[in-house]
């Protein structure tokens, strides 16, 4: 028996449609919605229609526009790891046809759980959290019902609890290979470590590697060699000055929660002519643009930004479209370099 060939108004009584519109559709006029022109090319292609027969259905489908929203409680500066970061991950949101808006949520809207003035539930398809570190407001951005990817989070997340995507970069690991190291040489047995381990789940992670690799050695941490105060205070020079400057006697090597303390450490004790690293070893951690320039070089942990970046966006672009997945935690790897503020090379 001969097939029955496949005519325009074939294709509009399968999808209960005018013979007009689906003509329209096939013609490419923009008038029509996206979703109507989408069906439209779909069951032609299914259907073997004239030129879309041998038609791969993805070049011809429209991609939907959307809006991914990014909260933060401050825009990354172009040293902070974050920059890069969404560098890459907008590029790969915006080649599937999605925006990337920014919003800033200010401290009282954390206090009060609001979400931000322009944020518009209705026309957002999932959110990106960076730098918002309150446990509450990320509860309450969990719970909202929008497909949500956290890049770092709160230092007491469980992540057992949450219903959201996470991606950090592979903290604890690399701490205390760093950590280790320094005692494995023979250099060090009083080591200290500067960062509020409450401030986020990064920082938390790598106290805890610096606490492994010191357990691990049969040394027992020494709270007098460290500044694990509000990070509010550490970030402040002339508290931090002050805090050195009462640490007598000083430990041999100093695990700094990021570069831009670790580099702050180096100038207050450079100023007291402390030698680096003669007298004292820094090492920090996020291989940021200043750890090249600064003198001596400084020993950190590299981070792949723009992979994360790319990463993060594969991810949240997986839950807007299979929302009912398990939600994932990726840790992505991190390598420590060894630069001129340790006697230890790679």
């Amino acid at each position: 028996m001969r097939k029955e060939k496949t005519t325009v108004q074939s294709i509009a009584d399968s999808l209960g449609l005018s013979r007009n519109t689906v003509s329209k559709a096939l013609n490419g006029n923009e008038s029509l919605p996206v979703e109507t022109r989408n069906k439209v090319l779909k069951r032609a292609i299914e259907l073997n229609y004239k030129q879309f027969a041998y038609v791969d259905m993805d070049s011809v489908l429209t991609k939907k526009t959307g809006n991914i929203a990014l909260l933060t409680s401050s825009i990354p500066t172009n040293s902070h790891f974050g920059a890069s970061l969404l560098s890459g991950l907008e590029k790969r949101v915006s080649s599937e046809g999605y925006n990337l808006s920014f919003h800033i949520v200010r401290e009282t809207e954390i206090e009060s759980l609001l979400l931000p003035n322009n944020f518009d539930r209705n026309k957002v398809d999932a959110i990106i959290c960076i730098e918002l570190f309150d446990p509450k407001y990320s509860q309450f951005i969990d719970q909202l019902g929008i497909p949500a990817i956290f890049i770092d989070g709160p230092a007491d997340m469980m992540y057992t609890d949450i219903h959201s995507d996470v991606i950090l970069m592979e903290n604890e690991h690399s701490t205390f290979v760093m950590t280790k190291k320094l005692i494995d040489k023979g250099l060090h047995n009083q080591l200290g470590f500067i960062g509020d381990y409450n401030h986020c789940k990064s920082f938390n992670e790598r106290w805890a590697g610096f606490n492994r690799a010191l357990v691990s050695s049969l040394l027992q941490v020494n709270l007098s060699y460290c500044i694990v105060d509000e990070d509010r205070f550490i970030c402040d020079v002339k508290w931090l000055e002050k805090r050195l400057e009462e640490m007598k006697p000083l430990p041999t090597a100093f695990i700094c929660a990021n570069d831009f303390i670790a580099i702050n450490v180096m100038k207050i004790l450079k100023s007291k002519h402390v030698q680096i690293p003669e007298d004292i070893t820094i090492c920090g951690f996020d291989d940021s643009p200043e750890s090249e320039i600064v003198e001596p070089h400084l020993t950190t942990v590299h981070i792949f930004r723009d992979e994360m970046g790319i990463i993060a966006a594969e991810l949240l672009l997986s839950r807007i479209h299979d929302p009912y997945k398990p939600p994932q935690v990726i840790h992505v790897k991190t390598t420590p370099i060894f630069r001129n503020t340790t006697n230890v090379s790679h």
